[in-house]
């Protein structure tokens, strides 16, 4: 890789941005996880608008905090917003606050789509019938859409950050990539 940041690497969209008819709402993990690619702007170009519970913000916020409330406010497609039935949270005992208040907002919301990746929560959010992707679907996503030209460098960066991607996963999406030798 050259010197410039991951997401300066990041493509512009030549084509009309997609304005979703319903939100789109993420977890901690994956902004963790794009904000550690520097690859914010994606969220942007893929949903013109993705937005996140307060608790999300909250945990988002809990390590690096200057930085990352930085980070935020120079991408204003990332809003934060409150729940309007804080209560329901405790109706989704079965996973952690954060998941729980996406969840929630998703109701609230009826979102189309939920960013999360914790095993448990996918599952739950499956169970639950609330479409969901990830990381690694937002990054698949972004280069089928022409953002980004490879993903397998930015696999490696998260989990030289800490990303907790299984082999398995990490197969699946090299060979959905198309980058499998």
């Amino acid at each position: 890789m050259d010197s410039l940041p991951l997401g300066s690497q990041l493509r512009s969209s030549e084509r009309t941005l997609r304005v979703p008819e319903k939100p789109v709402i993420s977890n901690t993990s994956p902004l963790v996880g794009l904000w550690t690619l520097n690859l914010f702007p994606l969220l942007r170009e893929l949903y013109t608008e993705v937005l996140i519970p307060e608790e999300v913000r909250g945990e988002f916020f809990a390590i690096e905090t200057e930085v990352r409330e930085a980070a935020l406010k120079s991408a204003p497609w990332i809003r934060t917003v409150r729940l309007r039935n804080p209560e329901n949270i405790a109706t989704h005992a079965e996973v952690d606050l954060g998941e729980a208040a996406v969840f929630v907002l998703a109701q609230e919301r009826d979102a189309r789509l939920v960013i999360l990746d914790d095993r448990d929560a996918r599952q739950y959010a499956e169970r639950i019938g609330l479409p969901f992707t990830g990381t690694v679907g937002l990054l698949l996503e972004a280069k089928e859409s022409g953002f980004i030209d490879a993903v397998a460098p930015l696999l490696d960066v998260l989990l030289e950050n800490g990303g907790h991607l299984s082999p398995s996963l990490i197969r699946d999406a090299l060979q959905q990539a198309g980058e499998t030798s």
